[in-house]
């Protein structure tokens, strides 16, 4: 109710699709709605993957309405979209994490610089959302941030193998993590980590590398849109 009263209060295009003066709720058209809400998640991966690569699903594409809904998120401040992107994020979560397990989400950090531009930690409401959504769908799920992200060159500049070394070298351990009793699973159950889009997996692959140097086992990655140069496999979530 508060959300569609803001749309009212506070009127915008759809975040979606940019379509003036109609309907929103939490910022989004109802067409828009229906397309997100169609998406199944799917196996995606680069091609080449990087090494440390884990098993990536996405919700879509990175087009249309989801494509207009991150950048409105992330770029102009409408966080309202939070919530229905992270109820997303949440589909593509459950297909790596069985049920009956509990279930860990850890976000890729942003820099400082990039926290500071966006409000805050997007990453975190969005993973915040889609904790709620799994729990209320039956899931023992949490989220924690272990991580966090030193600044790096624009990756638009850099080579792929450039992209990945600078990925590696900025994330840190956060040191109220330093001396945790080692041993192979600190966090219980499944381990996923969860970000807005993948582009070459650097990364996702960085990321993972730096988790299993504190013994964290990660066992797939989940994010919501896939850039379209992707060698995808539709319907399959095995192996």
């Amino acid at each position: 109710m508060l959300a569609d009263l803001a749309d009212l209060v506070l009127p915008a295009p759809c975040a979606g699709c940019g379509t003036e003066r109609v309907p929103l709720r939490y910022g989004m058209c109802g067409g828009c709605v229906t397309l997100l809400e169609a998406l199944q998640p799917f196996r995606t991966a680069p091609d080449p993957p990087p090494p440390g690569l884990p098993r990536c699903v996405a919700v879509g594409a990175y087009q249309g309405p989801l494509r207009g809904a991150l950048l409105a998120y992330k770029e102009r401040g409408r966080h309202r979209l939070a919530r229905p992107l992270g109820m997303l994020l949440a589909t593509a979560v459950a297909a790596l994490a069985p049920r009956g397990r509990p279930v860990t989400l850890i976000t890729v950090p942003s820099t400082a610089a990039a926290m500071r531009e966006r409000g805050g930690d997007h990453m975190a409401r969005l993973a915040g959302q889609a904790v709620r959504r799994l729990r209320g769908a039956g899931w023992d799920a949490g989220v924690i941030r272990p991580l966090r992200a030193l600044p790096r060159p624009d990756s638009a500049s850099l080579s792929v193998a450039e992209r990945r070394a600078a990925a590696e070298s900025s994330l840190r351990i956060r040191s109220a993590l330093i001396g945790f009793p080692r041993r192979a699973t600190p966090f219980g159950g499944t381990l996923v980590v969860v970000d807005d889009i993948v582009t070459t997996g650097a990364t996702l692959a960085a990321v993972t590398r730096r988790l299993r140097e504190a013994d964290m086992q990660v066992k797939g990655a989940a994010v919501l849109a896939a850039t379209q140069l992707r060698r995808t496999t539709r319907g399959s979530f095995g192996g």
